[in-house]
């Protein structure tokens, strides 16, 4: 479910402005369809404009991305905020308490200060006391969602719901995979989808926040934003990119940003930090798309579902040695690839609910040949690949840590799982 809300995000643009329907022919016949019961859910300003509240611990009930800032560890929970855990022993996780954040879906942290989405504003939160975070900033109105209506509010999200329906064939949505019925959303349900080093910080491969060169640099559906960091507290918008539509992800290498989106990777570079210029764009058939960079090494995967557009799921390999002339390798085919990271010629790709594997990519061109584990298992969503051989996965049912000396070998260290 998680997932498909994400995922969701982009094609709903699409949906709101096409008028497609597909006529049946005059046949008597009916059949029964299950679809995806989107209902838009709104928001008034002042639901989600108060200050942040430190709160008790609570479980993980919809966790999403994960972050990591020396020894802290933070796990999203979907629109709900922020968890906080002192991870300095990852054997034992302890958890510090939660950071309520209505809206939030994405962090990211420099020198003691946290960034976080609250629907469509930017929070800048101070944690240098993590046992007393306190809101210092709010910049209003930066992240687009779905747009706003004075009576109702902005429109924050669809809330979802599995429906069965008799349609007859002359009904227009026999044949269709989804409609618009009174401001809801059906979709087809088999239609419907389910790390990088900043500055300061660590984050996934489905990150949309990064810090690098002492910037915050953020994407939303359409728009690469830079924020000067020079007085932490206040990040200053110095520029803004429109990049098209779609837009899912961001990771640093160097002086370039890698963005992923459902018809390629952008690449930028931010040689001068407050002024990412565009060096190239590797195109490939739409589909969702997170990438990680290693050895001048691209690794991207392309799933399925929702608004991915695509039956196709793969793992690209594309040689960014040359960011203006980015030259691609080979595709391996994969069940329904999520997030991955890499580390010293290991990649580890999530697989949704397909499990969590791990293969060798010394050998760019015998990948498929050379998978070292594969844990059918996990559900796995995001992945971070640390440099003291800790390995953290977060999925469905819960997060993971494991020690990943030996990559064919995997040893779970500790584990927080999801409250049902």
């Amino acid at each position: 479910m998680k997932q498909r809300r994400f995922l969701f995000a982009g094609f709903i643009f699409l949906m709101m402005v096409s008028t497609f329907f597909q006529s049946c022919l005059e046949d008597k016949c009916d059949a029964e369809r299950t679809f995806v019961q989107y209902t838009p859910v709104y928001l008034k300003p002042e639901a989600f404009r108060i200050d942040i509240q430190k709160e008790s611990s609570r479980p993980l009930k919809e966790p999403g991305k994960i972050y990591v800032y020396n020894d802290y560890l933070l796990i999203n929970e979907i629109r709900e905020g922020i968890h906080v855990f002192d991870n300095s022993n990852p054997q034992n996780p302890v958890s510090l308490g939660f950071i309520a954040i209505p809206g939030n879906v994405d962090m990211a942290i420099n020198n003691g200060y946290l960034y976080a989405d609250s629907y469509v504003d930017l929070l800048t939160i101070d944690l240098n006391d993590i046992n007393d975070p306190k809101l210092v900033d709010r910049q209003e109105d930066v992240f687009y969602l779905f747009g706003n209506q004075s009576e109702l509010g902005y429109l924050v999200y669809f809330n979802e719901t599995d429906v069965t329906l008799k349609v007859d064939c002359n009904d227009v949505r026999f044949n269709q995979n989804w409609f618009w019925e009174r401001g809801d959303v059906f979709m087809a349900a088999d239609n419907a989808a389910g790390s990088s080093t900043s500055g300061s910080g660590i984050g996934g491969s489905m990150a949309r926040f990064t810090i690098s060169s002492n910037h915050l640099y953020t994407v939303d559906q359409s728009t690469l934003r830079s924020w000067k960091l020079s007085n932490t507290g206040l990040p200053v918008n110095v520029d803004s990119e429109l990049m098209g539509w779609n837009i899912e992800t961001i990771f640093p290498y160097e002086d370039m940003l890698f963005v992923g989106s459902t018809s390629g990777m952008y690449i930028y570079s931010i040689s001068s930090p407050s002024n990412p210029s565009f060096a190239s764009f590797f195109g490939h058939a739409n589909a969702c798309d997170p990438v990680v960079v290693e050895n001048d090494i691209a690794f991207i995967t392309l799933r399925d579902g929702t608004r991915c557009e695509t039956f196709s799921n793969q793992l690209d390999v594309v040689d960014i040695s040359d960011p203006l002339n980015p030259n691609f390798i080979k595709s391996y085919p994969m069940d329904h690839p999520h997030g991955l990271a890499v580390r010293n010629d290991v990649l580890y790709l999530c697989e949704g609910d397909y499990g969590f594997k791990v293969f060798d990519v010394s050998d760019l061109e015998k990948i498929d040949k050379k998978l070292l584990s594969n844990h059918k298992d996990l559900n796995g969503y995001d992945v971070i690949s640390l440099d003291n051989d800790v390995l953290l996965l977060i999925g469905t049912t819960g997060f993971y840590q494991y020690n990943s000396k030996d990559p064919k070998n995997l040893k779970l260290l500790s584990h927080i799982p999801v409250e049902e």
